[in-house]
């Protein structure tokens, strides 16, 4: 990213950098009796419009639709496999889900195989699903799908809306390559809720939640809404202390999600929603001001912070378990997930409620993601004297550089670490903690 650019179009402040970067299970907040609901999933062949007036691309899907579903829901998670290789779900923002754990608790399904089990959404958020930790290097790259689990409260928003960013890697005969492949001869193409352009229509003095999510599988992105007030409402799932977007402008590791909420000022018009991947800006969406009747009177006061999913409000780091975990790259302790195995030595075992604090050691040449399975961490201050005011699940780290996260070891089982190198042909690598 060139920085003039950068300077003058995306320059988010760094606590939006590094933001791009319980519940009883059987019963919702306030003792309200969970629903049971059915979800039925199948890894199967999509057609995707990534050229115009050419013929679409196949790739493969779990299905295009939104899933939405309440906070405390239990569902009924059903997966039937029609491609050729083997598939496991990875699912982001559901914490403590063990029996979910993909290579850990999971073993991958195989082809024409289905199978069945229970969630239990105990948190709020802007989740994420895919089936393609076994993806790297296949024949074709893989959709995700969209999660959003609803507060039970009320939140004063008039519009919610979900936009899925993803990117893809079309050779010229406009067939698309999956990660860990080399991308060269290749063009990028963006998509966002698998279309090419994206125009949300809003009426004066709505207020809009924008559930921004990339699911592009290796980049790390930055996004701005032009001409409007971005309130950082949520990040990777969980609510944080709102605070507006420096500019409209804020950054998000492959994987990560942005609660924001934006306000349409009466005679604002249209503005662009830019997305720039580290080469280009590129416009992915507009919002349009309509002429119609305003929808109140005055505009909507700031908003307060979303409800809270319960995590803790305090970390005591005095007595925390304190772990190193250097990144290089391929090494023998970070393996590919078809290489992956359950009896491989963990990183590191905790007592459950223990603090965990990691110091995530980037040694690559290049910027590399952490994605931390089954728990949201706290990312702390240089000093160790506190963290900033949201939780992430994903974080993206700087060549050279060491961040530092805390969290509470709340649920027992094993957890998957991801880690790769923020580059299209990096493979995905995996270590694993214990909870114990």
């Amino acid at each position: 990213m060139s920085d003039h650019i950068s300077d003058r179009i995306l320059r988010p402040d760094r606590r939006a950098v590094m933001a791009g970067l319980a519940a009883a299970a059987l019963q919702g907040p306030g003792g309200a009796t969970a629903a049971e609901t059915q979800l039925a999933l199948r890894c199967r062949d999509e057609q995707l419009a990534l050229r115009e007036k050419e013929p679409a691309t196949p790739v493969w899907s779990l299905g295009g639709e939104v899933l939405r579903f309440e906070r405390g829901d239990r569902v009924d998670v059903s997966l039937a496999n029609e491609r050729s290789g083997p598939v496991v779900l990875n699912w982001r923002g559901i914490d403590g889900a063990a029996t979910f754990e993909p290579l850990l608790a999971r073993a991958p399904l195989a082809s024409s195989a289905s199978d069945r089990s229970q969630l239990s959404l105990r948190h709020a958020g802007t989740c994420l699903c895919d089936a393609a930790l076994l993806g790297d290097g296949a024949a074709r790259p893989f959709r995700a799908l969209p999660l959003i689990v609803r507060e039970n409260e009320t939140v004063q928003v008039d519009r919610d809306e979900t936009l899925l960013i993803e990117g893809w890697r079309l050779k010229a005969d406009g067939a698309a390559i999956a990660p860990a492949t080399d991308p060269a001869g290749t063009a990028a193409v963006y998509t966002v809720n698998g279309e090419l352009a994206q125009d949300i229509t809003v009426r004066p003095r709505e207020r809009l939640r924008l559930r921004f999510i990339n699911a592009l599988p290796r980049q790390v992105i930055a996004l701005k809404i032009e001409q409007r007030d971005v309130t950082m409402m949520a990040l990777d799932s969980q609510p944080a202390e709102p605070f507006l977007a420096r500019n409209g402008a804020f950054a998000l590791a492959p994987g990560g999600r942005a609660d924001v909420f934006v306000d349409a000022a009466p005679g604002s018009g249209a503005s662009q929603i830019l997305m720039h991947d580290g080469e280009a800006v590129r416009p992915v969406a507009r919002l349009i001001v309509s002429d119609d009747a305003p929808v109140r009177k005055e505009s909507l006061p700031p908003p307060p912070p979303l409800p809270s999913n319960g995590l803790p409000a305090h970390l005591d780091l005095k007595s925390a378990l304190r772990v190193e975990l250097p990144f290089a790259g391929e090494a023998k302790d970070w393996l590919r997930p078809t290489a992956f195995a359950a009896t491989s030595l963990p990183a590191f075992r905790a007592k459950a409620g223990r603090i965990v604090v990691l110091s995530l050691i980037n040694r690559a040449q290049t910027t590399a993601v952490f994605h931390v399975h089954g728990h949201h961490f706290r990312l702390l201050d240089r000093l160790d004297d506190g963290w900033k005011p949201f939780w992430l699940d994903t974080i993206a780290i700087d060549a050279g550089q060491t961040q530092r996260i805390a969290f509470a070891a709340e649920y027992a089982g094993r957890w998957l670490i991801e880690a790769a190198e923020a580059e299209w042909k990096a493979p995905k690598l995996l270590r694993w903690f214990g909870v114990d």
